[in-house]
């Protein structure tokens, strides 16, 4: 390989070809059920990823010993930092040990590149786990909605981590569809991802999670730039109108609940106008409000996490936030979250996780290699869609945010450096 150091099935003479072949199907397995299960069972999102962890801490016993490329090293040094940061934050505001259970889960999630590179999965079950996952949330989210008569579907997380999950879900499979075309079996490969891409964004719907459907004009723009040279002109102009009428559709359907969360949306900006903060995007509104006046109170190194409650209920006894801030532990904005609890600090340690995963993404969108270039995909639409998630929720306050991100970060780069000859940002 290219910019890096690969490690070859010729390059494991310790381990027994049955031990091989076995560690790779467990780690098969074990990437299907981190797509397949996340939204449908009770912290869904953590099984895949405990059995990728115990396979991580098993391969770094196995020869020969793994040689990281520098674009591992950054790659996996951001989560490292990020988690590093939040641990550090924890000490200097002498936080209970209670508090350190999400910074080491960014840590723990890069033992999982081990297992990943040393024992590569098949990626039939890698992409056939996201279409499944798709499918099953858009089943389970319908239930809810249609026969349960839910307000919003939310499965057994919270309902906007559900939907923005599930829309990634989706996203996933979308960016899978080079990878499907490239295959033999495309005419089961093609149908199965695109049933995964429209069983995410389902999901969504039903959950009514707006954030994430505020970037899927950059979604669609990653996707083009992978895969524009199959649209031709009149593609393109197909796709918009489907597009189009896909959105009307959608807008019109009422068991969808899209019409009736835009109409309230709009409402709360208007009562929030009229001063009346007492509504989901009031709400927001105020704290965004109180959490710039924190972090702009304390640049450096923010309130951390365990102050932030009571530097809240400071603003609103000085009159400059309203009391409702109080009833929420962050601001439902990422980047706020990091300024106002881990100031310029957290806010880098954001960016660089952020950012770097991006740039090393990116890169291979243009892959003449339709495997790489659909993981390249993934890979990019990760931060990218995070980024959007992260503009009206703190989605790494929550557990499923944290090992979504931190664990697919890694299984993907992992899989891009296992089939691709070059690191996706050289070239």
């Amino acid at each position: 390989m290219r910019g890096g150091v690969s490690v070859s099935r010729s390059m494991l003479p310790a381990t027994q070809p049955s031990a091989q072949s076995d560690t790779a199907l467990y780690t098969s397995v074990a990437v299907f059920l981190l797509g397949a299960i996340a939204l449908v069972v009770e912290s869904g999102y953590s099984g895949g990823a405990a059995l990728l962890l115990l396979g991580g801490i098993y391969s770094l016993f196995t020869r020969p010993a793994l040689t990281l490329s520098r674009e591992d090293t950054l790659v996996l040094g951001v989560l490292v930092a990020f988690g590093l940061v939040q641990i550090f934050d924890l000490l200097i505001h002498e936080a209970g040990s209670r508090h350190m259970d999400k910074p080491l889960r960014f840590l723990l999630a890069t033992l999982v590149f081990w297992v990943v590179r040393k024992y590569p999965p098949r990626l039939s079950w890698l992409w056939a786990g996201l279409a499944v996952g798709g499918m099953l949330t858009a089943s389970w989210a319908g239930y809810q909605k249609l026969f349960l008569q839910a307000e919003r579907a939310l499965g057994y997380t919270h309902v906007i981590q559900f939907g923005n999950i599930a829309m990634l879900t989706g996203l996933f499979c979308l960016a899978g569809l080079g990878w499907a075309g490239a295959q033999p079996q495309r005419r089961v490969w093609v149908p199965l991802l695109v049933a995964g891409a429209v069983g995410g964004v389902l999901g969504s719907l039903f959950s009514g999670s707006r954030g994430g459907w505020v970037g899927l004009p950059l979604v669609l723009l990653v996707l083009y730039r992978a895969y524009r040279e199959y649209f031709s002109r009149r593609m393109r102009i197909l796709a918009l109108t489907v597009l189009a009428v896909a959105a009307g559709v959608v807008y019109n359907v009422p068991q969808l609940g899209v019409q009736e969360r835009v109409h309230a949306a709009l409402d709360d900006i208007r009562l929030y106008r009229q001063g009346d903060p007492d509504t989901s995007l009031g709400a927001r509104f105020e704290m965004w409000r109180g959490a710039s006046q924190l972090a702009l109170s304390k640049p450096l190194l923010g309130w951390g996490e365990v102050n932030y409650d009571s530097a809240m209920r400071a603003l609103v006894e000085q009159g400059k936030a309203h009391e409702i801030v109080t009833n929420f532990g962050h601001p439902h904005n990422e980047f706020l979250n990091a300024a106002a609890k881990r100031g310029l600090l957290g806010v880098l340690a954001l960016l660089a996780l952020y950012l770097v995963p991006l740039k090393m993404f990116a890169g291979g969108l243009r892959s003449p290699n339709l495997t790489c270039r659909s993981l390249a995909t993934a890979g990019t639409l990760l931060p990218v869609a995070y980024i959007d998630f992260g503009l009206s929720q703190a989605f790494f306050s929550h557990n499923s945010g944290v090992m979504i991100y931190s664990v697919w970060l890694v299984v993907l780069w992992g899989c891009y450096r296992n089939v691709c000859e070059k690191p996706p940002n050289a070239g």
